[in-house]
């Protein structure tokens, strides 16, 4: 028998067997279906997610929605496209705007080199470059990204492209520092979409398939997570830790992760992500798909 637990607009939670129409099942048994999750205490889960969705309730709801909308079996496009136009909505919404109230002023970090390239025969080696802030992406590392992926996308002798991270991690998600520098939620979907590297690493993972490879370590966090699941074979070493923090933002992943990494968990896993806050260590990412090799 099924119980259903409703914890914010169109958010249920199942507790028991696992059902569609819940956003996912929590249980404290091992299970390998892909719409539950095993969690210690099923009572305390429940507590910690009943709390984050009263205090975050659009970013919950809206969260929900996008992720039932989804096709992952559709091509890439509509989906950022939608997640990107739920992002702004967020963005324009109390919550997000109480997060940039309690953070207060921020001032956005310049750093050379955010991102560098090597090209080594038919190999292209793609690294993030600001270990100092653990890769926090930028809008200066998102520029460089685009423009190095752009010789793969463009020289068909690029075989093989390896996307990965100096310093102590991958990439911990978007540079907080950077949030709310937009003038308005519209000219920030335009410059999600209209230059997203996620829509580069899907075109390039069509194209190579595994030879478009992720390697993570460290922090693997929100976009960093989100378009290192683009990649069409994703490695982690054993000290990765993975995770979606965007709900304490009053937001939902806005680097295609609706896309990439439902593809790869299915929407009820990525869900939980984002819904709990929880991480995830390198064997358990394993053991979901999220990756495909620990080191």
């Amino acid at each position: 028998m099924t119980h259903l637990v409703e914890l914010a607009s169109g958010v249920t939670v199942a507790l028991g067997s696992p059902t569609d129409d819940a956003t996912f099942t929590i249980t404290e048994t091992e299970s390998e279906d892909r719409r539950v999750i095993t969690v210690p205490s099923v009572d305390d889960a429940l507590d910690e997610l009943r709390r984050r969705c009263e205090r975050w309730p659009h970013a919950a709801a809206v969260c929900a929605d996008v992720l039932r909308a989804l096709d992952p079996d559709a091509p890439a496009y509509p989906g950022v496209i939608t997640e990107s136009l739920a992002y702004s909505t967020l963005q324009a919404g109390p919550e997000f705007r109480r997060w940039l109230a309690e953070r207060g002023p921020a001032q956005p970090v310049t750093i050379a080199d955010p991102v560098v390239a090597e090209r080594i025969g038919d190999v292209l080696y793609v690294r993030f470059n600001r270990p100092q802030r653990h890769n926090a992406f930028s809008t200066d590392a998102r520029a460089a990204l685009l423009e190095a992926l752009e010789v793969a996308r463009l020289d068909p002798s690029v075989t093989t492209v390896v996307l990965s991270g100096n310093g102590p991690s991958f990439c911990s998600g978007g540079d907080l520092a950077e949030f709310g520098t937009f003038a308005d939620p519209a000219s920030a979907h335009l410059a999600r979409t209209r230059y997203s590297p996620a829509l580069v690493l899907d075109e390039l993972t069509a194209r190579l398939g595994a030879n478009c490879r992720a390697e993570v370590h460290g922090q693997v966090l929100g976009s960093g997570m989100e378009m290192a699941a683009f990649c069409g074979r994703v490695v982690a070493h054993p000290d990765a830790v993975f995770g979606l923090p965007e709900l304490s933002l009053g937001l939902l992943p806005g680097a295609g992760g609706t896309v990439s990494i439902t593809r790869r968990i299915g929407r009820w896993r990525t869900a939980y992500l984002v819904l709990s806050g929880q991480t995830i260590d390198a064997p358990t990412a394993l053991r979901w798909g999220l990756v495909d090799e620990i080191s």
